[in-house]
């Protein structure tokens, strides 16, 4: 495909700024869908704003272990068919795959 450069307006100030053709290669290798709605300095502005004392609520999940069937509490939210295991189980299933492995 042959991408040239565009120029798009940002969602924040309202300039212009150019999508190269570069940087449409890279969204288009990376599978991203959608372009980038802001210039580099309102992303970078965004970025550092949201690394300050905002942190994201903790997931936690009840599920029962797919091993030994006890109740446990996950930080996650387990996807369908994917098995989950109790801390206890997950160590022991980590210490037997790491010892199988002795490259890690």
């Amino acid at each position: 495909m042959d991408y040239q450069d565009r120029t798009l307006v940002c969602v924040e100030c309202q300039q212009e700024f150019v999508f190269t053709a570069g940087e449409q290669l890279f969204f288009h290798d990376k599978n991203f869908k959608n372009e980038p709605r802001r210039c580099k300095a309102c992303k970078a502005k965004q970025r550092s704003a949201g690394s300050g004392d905002v942190v994201a609520p903790r997931v936690e999940t009840q599920a029962l272990c797919s091993q030994c069937g006890r109740q446990t509490t996950v930080p996650f939210r387990p996807s369908q068919g994917r098995p989950v295991y109790c801390r206890e189980c997950f160590q022991a299933r980590r210490g037997a795959l790491s010892s199988d492995n002795p490259a890690n």
